[in-house]
Order: C-alpha cells, then sequence, then structure tokens
C-alpha cells in the first residue's frame, strides 16, 4: 500500500512537469482548434433553438413560474431566460467532455507515452498487447458506457450534493479505462495488462477520480464564457486549451504511474499475488508418465 502511493505521488509530479514540455504544450493545442471548431458550428447551429427550447420547457412548467414570480416579486431578475442557457452548457459540458477525452486518446495519448518512454524507459520491453483497433474498440466501447451513464444520471444532477460528485465520478471512471489502456498498449502484454489493472485498480481509480474533478473544473470557465457573451471568444477557447491540458497531464500521469508499475513488476515477478497467477501444473520427471487413478 506504501508502494503503491509513492509511486501515485511520484507520478502526479512527474507528469505535472512534463506539461511544461514545448512538444506537450504544443500537441495540446490539436484539440484547442478542434473542439473551438465543433464549438463554433455547434453553437452557430444549434444554441440559439436549444436554448429557446429548454426555455419553453421551463416556461411550461406551472410550479416553475410560482418560484420565477415569487423571485422577481422580491427584485430578483431570475427566470427561465436566465436558467435556459445555463442548462444547455450543463448537458453540453460532458458531452464537450467525453469528445475530449477521445481525441487526445486518439491523438494526444500515443504521443506522450511514447515521449515518457523515450525519456525514462528507454530500455522497457514492448510486448504489444494492444493494437491500435483494441485500443479504438475499447475507448469506444467505454465512451458509450460513459455517455449512457451521463444521459441516464441527468435527473440527479438537479440535487445539489449529487452534480458535483456524479459527473466526475463518471469522468474519472472513463478516464481511467482509457488511459491506462493506452498507457499499457505498447508495452505490456494482455496478461501483464490485467495483471497491473487488478493490481492497482484503487490506485488507478483514484487517480481517474482526481482527473475527473480536474476535467470539471474549466467548467467554470466556460459557463463564464456562456453568461457574459462579451468576453465569449476569450473564455470559451482558454476552457477548451485547459480542457486539453487537463486530458494531456491525465495522460502523462497514467503514462508515468503505469510504465513504472509494469518495470517494477518485471524487475520482481515474485511480487505477484495468488490471486494474479495461475499456478502452472507440476512437472513429471523425465520419463516416467503422469500417475493414473489406481484401477478397481
Amino acid at each position: 500500500m506504501l508502494g503503491g502511493m509513492r509511486l501515485l505521488i511520484d507520478s502526479f509530479w512527474r507528469a505535472a512537469a512534463y506539461c511544461l514540455h514545448k512538444r506537450v504544450i504544443l500537441w495540446s493545442l490539436v484539440p484547442l482548434l478542434f473542439m473551438t471548431l465543433l464549438s463554433a458550428v455547434l453553437g452557430y447551429f444549434f444554441w440559439e433553438p436549444a436554448v429557446l427550447w429548454v426555455q419553453g420547457l421551463l416556461d411550461g412548467t406551472h410550479w416553475l413560474q410560482t418560484v420565477w414570480g415569487w423571485l422577481q416579486a422580491r427584485g430578483v431578475g431570475f427566470g427561465s431566460a436566465a436558467v435556459a442557457p445555463v442548462l444547455v452548457v450543463l448537458v453540453a459540458m460532458p458531452i464537450i467532455v467525453v469528445l475530449s477525452l477521445l481525441l487526445v486518446a486518439l491523438c494526444m495519448a500515443p504521443a506522450l507515452v511514447r515521449l515518457v518512454a523515450e525519456r525514462r524507459f528507454p530500455l522497457l520491453e514492448r510486448k504489444h498487447g494492444g493494437s491500435l483497433a483494441a485500443s479504438l474498440a475499447w475507448s469506444l466501447g467505454s465512451t458509450l458506457i460513459a455517455l449512457i451513464a451521463l444521459v441516464v444520471s441527468v435527473p440527479l444532477w438537479f440535487v445539489p450534493p449529487l452534480v458535483m460528485i456524479i459527473p466526475p465520478l463518471i469522468w474519472g471512471w472513463l478516464t481511467y479505462r482509457v488511459m491506462a489502456f493506452d498507457a499499457l498498449s505498447e508495452h505490456a502484454s494482455k496478461r501483464e495488462r490485467r495483471v497491473l489493472f487488478l493490481r492497482h485498480r484503487y490506485s488507478l481509480m483514484v487517480m481517474g477520480v482526481i482527473c475527473g474533478y480536474l476535467g470539471a473544473a474549466p467548467a467554470i470557465v466556460w459557463a463564464s464564457g456562456m453568461l457574459f457573451l462579451a468576453a465569449f471568444w476569450i473564455l470559451i477557447p482558454l476552457a477548451i486549451w485547459i480542457y486539453a491540458l487537463v486530458f494531456a497531464f491525465s495522460s502523462l500521469w497514467f503514462a508515468h504511474f503505469c510504465l513504472a508499475a509494469l518495470e517494477g513488476m518485471r524487475a520482481s515477478p515474485q511480487a505477484a499475488e495468488p490471486e494474479e497467477v495461475v499456478p502452472p501444473l507440476a512437472p513429471q520427471p523425465s520419463g516416467i508418465p503422469p500417475s493414473l487413478p489406481p484401477s478397481k
């Protein structure tokens, strides 16, 4: 347990330092350009209709009309026109986050893992336990599950404590699944990957949840850009770039952790826990056939 915590902290600080590398900063601009274009296209075609549709739903809810009237009677200018954009942002945000994560996994993550491997683990053997097709299928499958979980959990977001817990947990689970697989796909065999996932499952989940909360933090900048339209063209690209850096940091953190754990496991294979290894059959002495049950 102590060794796992030490590895967790060490890989965290190494990942933070690698985020200052010029190549990492340049790579972080690729998702920025892609997501900026995607956000601009979606915003141009769907922002106003989406806001009007949500506002119509809010105006059609009788008990909300009572709430708006009660607030306006006390001088609070707070109604469906102010709430609708926020709700649209809250619904669109997970989709933007998931697409960013998938883009980073497909484009940035392999390059970041190679950077860590070249600079820190140049002698680590590559066993190619995960192909590009397997990585893509794993990422798409995990993303689909996360999207379903996000859609199903939307009603729970209106409960104040849960909105700060459920989305980061789902993002954290997705980050853990995608980033850990990509970090080990080139260097670990399938068996080694399964053993590492089992041995370090709690550390990997903690890393995923922390990255999930880090990924939720830039939503403040995003929401500010939606509410303060004068700064829209500055705050929205800034939020997307922060997302890219957060995901780059996540990929680097998992790369440092997983490759260091793989190197340590290969250096001391006898440290594997009993449930991680299937014991081989006991060899028979040469020339002696396996013993058969006595005949009756």
